[in-house]
């Protein structure tokens, strides 16, 4: 066999098994070829987020738009709210939104090193070892991030014995990404089509805690 058929297609099965690692370590992926669409996700113009107040004897808004009204996230989070009276679910999303975009180019790009106050050590560890695998094997990854299509909360804890806070969000982005050998080909994916990344994230906090940083803990599909 022709040697440069079997350098490409040893290449063909290194990029399959990187493929398989990104869906372990990130979310799913599902490419549609149109254009991006300019949407409020994308624009830096978009509204900032309003404060909500709690009206006496009613429900909390910022709390019941994102989660049903006695749920145990809704309690959760009216618990981390007691805790924290700075802390705004809406502003939550909004900026975990602005984070999901920074850690997931980040990891494209290799560049760990830019979110390594943002990652607990199990994520760290986990995003680290793919991007180690991509160098070992001459591969990089060119992506670009088009907008977010979906941020949706799905659930929340507050464990009130060590005010440690969890809050669960799933995410839907878009990107378009190729991965390219150590001659500038193209082993996977196509830079014209979109990829739609889809995430499920966990961000932890110690609610008493002087700093406002969320840390990302956990990550699925």
């Amino acid at each position: 066999m022709d040697p440069a058929v079997i350098q490409l297609l040893v290449l063909a099965g290194i990029a399959i098994f990187l493929i398989m690692r990104l869906r372990s370590v990130l979310g799913s992926r599902d490419g549609f070829e149109k254009p991006p669409v300019e949407g409020p996700a994308a624009r830096d113009d978009a509204p900032a987020p309003r404060r909500f107040e709690v009206i006496e004897g009613g429900p909390d808004t910022d709390i019941v738009d994102h989660v049903p009204e006695g749920s145990d996230a809704a309690k959760a989070l009216a618990r981390m709210k007691a805790a924290d009276p700075d802390f705004n679910v809406t502003e939550f999303l909004s900026g975990a939104r602005g984070a999901y975009e920074m850690i997931l180019m980040s990891f494209e790009s290799g560049k760990l090193d830019d979110i390594l106050p943002f990652l607990s050590r199990d994520v760290f560890e986990s995003f680290d070892e793919v991007v180690q695998l991509r160098d070992r094997e001459g591969l990089r990854v060119e992506a670009e991030f088009v907008g977010v299509r979906e941020v949706e909360l799905t659930d929340a804890t507050y464990d009130e014995a060590t005010d440690e806070a969890e809050v669960t969000v799933r995410f839907v982005g878009e990107l378009t990404s190729v991965v390219r050998n150590n001659n500038g080909d193209i082993v996977e994916g196509d830079p014209n089509v979109i990829k739609r990344q889809k995430d499920v994230w966990t961000f932890a906090r110690n609610m008493r805690s002087d700093s406002p940083n969320w840390q990302l803990v956990a990550t699925g599909g």
